[in-house]
């Protein structure tokens, strides 16, 4: 079982920078790939970044490659969610969630959710 509390939403102007945290739960954290969600008002939950246990495979959706970065310290249990550039159409509820499969873009394929934080990007 993983618990996962997201943190570090917030309200930005267009062209700058959050950073979102994950925090999880249980002893086995570092066994599970890791991804990012958003969800817009009106607009189905999408996939954002990923990444591997280990931190070596990252992969993004193509709107926010080159701006966003995920990263984990599994040290920490957290998950990291890097902001830059930020523009209007970012603004969502953030999720990170914990996956058995690497490379896993459905929603289906994530086992555990968080709560969700808002992120609002204003023009």
């Amino acid at each position: 079982q993983v618990q996962l509390v997201e943190s570090g939403g917030g309200l930005v102007q267009a062209g700058g920078s959050l950073r979102l945290s994950c925090a999880a739960s249980g002893r086995t954290f570092s066994s599970y790939h890791m991804g990012w969600f958003r969800q817009a008002p009106g607009k189905e939950r999408e996939f954002v970044a990923g990444i591997s246990w280990s931190g070596s495979s990252k992969y993004y959706t193509d709107s926010v490659k080159g701006r966003f970065t995920i990263s984990r310290d599994n040290a920490k249990n957290t998950v990291y969610l890097q902001m830059n550039s930020m523009k209007p159409e970012d603004t969502a509820v953030y999720f990170c969630a914990a996956s058995s499969l690497i490379r896993a873009y459905s929603l289906d394929h994530y086992d555990y959710w968080g709560q969700g934080t808002q992120v609002t990007v204003s023009s």
